[in-house]
């Protein structure tokens, strides 16, 4: 029997309970005590299941990146600071990271964690900076040397970040870092969603 047809039976009860009283009354009471306990049981059965979802959305968002420059050969020098797009993409879980423009756009707001090495040789200074809508946030920096044939570098930083916010690698102007498909690289990943 539904649900609804007890409901319905416990109307017909109810007329006869009316006219008759005694234990048909008793019976009506405990039905209705019975409906209303059910009903707060279901509530609160809601609202267990609002909170697991909950966990559930905030589990699933999962947000890593890894990129390369690409190509065999030196990037730039510039005479302006210039986004550096990294072109080959290792893994990008969320699709944050755009490899068309080097942009990574945070998709929920949140702590994250950012990671850029480089490769360059010695006879070009090297300036990168990374940038968080517009602003640097920490670089990595060589002087230019005649005697040095390489250099490497890398900084990292934790940022908490807004939904949108935009965080990137710039090459300062007139510096140049070696690109290919295994150094010169920029990583990210979200720590906790805040």
């Amino acid at each position: 029997m539904s649900f609804t047809q007890l409901q319905l039976l416990g109307l017909l009860l109810g007329v006869v309970a009316a006219q008759d009283g005694g234990p048909m009354f008793e019976f009506l009471g405990e039905f209705g005590a019975m409906k209303r306990k059910q009903e707060a049981t279901d509530a609160r059965l809601k609202e267990v299941e609002n909170q697991i979802l909950e966990m559930k959305s905030k589990e699933a968002m999962q947000v890593v990146f890894s990129a390369a420059t690409g190509g065999n050969g030196g990037i730039g020098p510039f005479p302006t600071l210039t986004t550096v797009v990294y072109r080959k993409v290792i893994t990008n879980v969320g699709d944050a990271y755009n490899q068309s423009t080097g942009i990574f756009t945070a998709p929920v707001a949140g702590i994250y964690y950012f990671t850029f090495f480089y490769h360059a040789g010695g006879g070009h200074r090297v300036s990168l900076k990374l940038m968080k809508n517009g602003c640097t946030v920490v670089t990595a920096y060589d002087h230019q040397t005649a005697h040095d044939g390489a250099d490497n570098g890398a900084n990292a930083v934790f940022l908490q970040l807004q939904q949108g916010d935009k965080v990137y690698i710039s090459l300062g102007a007139n510096t140049q870092v070696w690109g290919n498909d295994e150094i010169t690289t920029f990583s990210g990943f979200l720590l906790s969603q805040i």
